[in-house]
């Protein structure tokens, strides 16, 4: 059958968090996504309309994206269990003729409802998509209403003809992603139908390795970019097999559920982000849970989504005894600007670097001026324009937004918002947002080198450096530090030998310019579903300003409890 991959298996679906697991071959999912075309087709759905999808990690979202792309319809997958007032504005600006829905998600603690956030949000929005397709799950059914259809109901076989693909032209749009604005009005990324498969097709031999038949398992979410491009379409695109995971890396059931699913389907290459290592690495130092798994098919490790700083890189490095790799790349992008490409040529790995620019991307660190800065020297990374296939032709409705978002900086480059230079050997370091830049008494310190001082501390599971306002230096640090588990901090005096050791360890790495004298120990960090941490609200706190606490903040009692602590002195 066309490709002779009609039994192999196209996705494996893992849920620590329902006891369910399932395994889809590829001509199951064709003729799944094929029907369900054919149910949005009889829903009015057309070549450049829009579908939003507000999904759990279930392999129905798969299936509803896929065949928004056999209709030449244009999905926007809004991530499960978002608020209400955000899935509005992305109603609102995305316009949609049909939301699909789960009636909940799953989480290691609790259910969450989605279908009334979907109706609030509905009501709240200008717009009134004409229908809402629920997958009804067993652990919450949604109360179903006017415009409401049933998954299950529209997919029973007979009762729908399979839609063929709709020819569309490499420009036309794939799909639009929102990602946070500074405005507070998101932005919707468009990626173009051509360049994104050629793009992504590429990558999976080329930098990932992976050749057609093996498994490859991005532990993300559908509800971010990685989601869409290695979860959904590089893998099923390279004729590999992907992997659809509800759990977390802990809690579901431990800081072995990873090694678990690695040994059940033989995972050739994981991706994630740091924080998923770091979560294991804070509950099983000693990677304890790991011997009790066969691993032996994993032959790499990338992470993505945040800087990788050292001390992961190493414990992740020894525990496996596999090449680490980093990747460095946006939203914007959909795939690596810097990689170590292991298909093309398995580069030395250093340390606090993702290696080089990825073929299709020329990377540049300029200074204010627009001028390119000398090898090792900081400055804010660029790219030469014209950029690569797969990358954002524009923001969904909003043409002038985008050239005055990422084009008007620097002359002919797209400003990507991050600082950090570039070595000798031509190895791109990413040390953060250029916004996460210090400038103490007149000196330039990114928080990632003084991060990276704190991590290497041994009782440090994580941490967070924050640059705050001061009278006399204009900016100095303040650190707050997440502690590993089993490290007893039990008294004023505990703390304070902890926070000199951490003093010194800056100062003996970094430099006494860094000035780092605040050091907090805290249970936890904010940060969004993504992993990233939201050290820009924790300075906007710090500095007393009204903080812009962004939709996609993972869990926001975190936060409340960080603010007694960010507001002192």
């Amino acid at each position: 059958m066309i490709a002779g991959r009609a039994d192999q298996a196209a996705v494996y679906y893992e849920s620590p968090v329902t006891g369910a697991s399932r395994t889809i071959t590829y001509a199951e999912m064709l003729e799944l996504v094929a029907r369900f075309a054919g149910v949005l087709r009889n829903l009015g759905v057309e070549k450049g309309d829009r579908v939003v999808l507000y999904m759990p990690m279930v392999p129905e979202a798969l299936v509803a994206m896929l065949a928004c792309a056999r209709l030449g319809a244009i999905h926007s997958v809004v991530f499960g269990g978002f608020a209400p007032a955000e899935l509005a504005a992305r109603i609102e600006d995305a316009a949609p003729k049909v939301v699909v829905a789960a009636s909940c998600g799953v989480e290691p603690t609790r259910t969450i409802p989605y279908k009334p956030f979907l109706d609030q949000a509905i009501e709240r929005s200008s717009h009134k998509p004409d229908r809402c397709v629920i997958l009804q799950r067993e652990q919450v059914t949604a109360e179903m209403g006017e415009r409401d259809l049933d998954w299950d109901e529209c997919m029973q076989p007979g009762t729908v003809e399979p839609a063929e693909c709709v020819e569309v032209v490499a420009t036309d749009p794939l799909y639009v992603l929102y990602t946070s604005g500074t405005t507070g009005k998101p932005k919707g990324i468009v990626r173009d139908n051509g360049g994104h498969a050629v793009a992504l097709t590429w990558s999976m031999k080329n930098l990932y390795g992976i050749e057609p038949g093996e498994v490859f398992w991005a532990a993300s979410d559908v509800g971010w970019v990685v989601g869409h491009s290695y979860i959904v379409y590089a893998p099923l695109l390279a004729g590999a097999t992907t992997i659809v995971y509800e759990g977390k890396p802990v809690g579901t059931p431990d800081a072995g559920a990873f090694w678990r699913v690695v040994e059940k389907y033989k995972v050739a290459s994981l991706f994630t982000a740091p924080t998923a290592i770091r979560a294991i690495k804070k509950e099983d130092p000693d990677a304890r849970e790991l011997e009790k798994y066969d691993v032996s098919s994993l032959r790499r490790l990338f992470l993505a989504g945040e800087r990788l700083d050292p001390e992961t890189y190493k414990w992740a490095s020894e525990k496996l005894g596999i090449p680490v790799i980093d990747n460095w790349w946006q939203t914007e992008t959909g795939w690596p600007i810097a990689t170590n490409p292991v298909g093309i040529e398995e580069l030395p790995v250093k340390p606090g670097s993702p290696t080089v620019p990825t073929p299709g991307y020329d990377v540049q660190v300029l200074d204010d001026q627009g001028q390119q800065v000398p090898a090792g020297t900081e400055g804010s990374i660029a790219i030469k324009l014209p950029m690569p296939p797969g990358t954002l032709p524009t923001l969904w409705g909003d043409d002038d937004r985008y050239v005055s978002s990422y084009l008007s900086a620097y002359e002919g480059y797209y400003l990507t918002g991050d600082g950090g230079y570039i070595d000798e050997d031509g190895y791109v370091y990413v040390m953060g947002r250029t916004d996460d830049v210090l400038n103490v008494a007149g000196h330039r310190l990114s928080t990632g080198s003084i991060e990276a001082a704190l991590a290497g501390h041994p009782s440090v599971a994580e941490c967070a450096v924050i640059g705050v306002a001061d009278q006399m230096k204009g900016q100095i640090p303040r650190a707050f530090v997440v502690l590993k588990s089993g490290v007893n901090i039990e008294s004023d005096e505990d703390v304070e030998k902890l926070r000199s050791e951490l003093v010194a360890r800056v100062r003996e790495e970094v430099g006494a310019v860094a000035a780092l004298k605040l050091v907090d120990v805290v249970l936890a960090l904010p940060k969004t579903r993504s992993g990233k941490i939201l050290r820009k609200t924790m300075r906007q706190i710090a500095d007393g300003q009204e903080a812009v606490v962004p939709s996609t903040i993972e869990d926001p009692t975190v936060l409340d409890t960080l603010r007694p602590v960010l507001r002192k002195e």
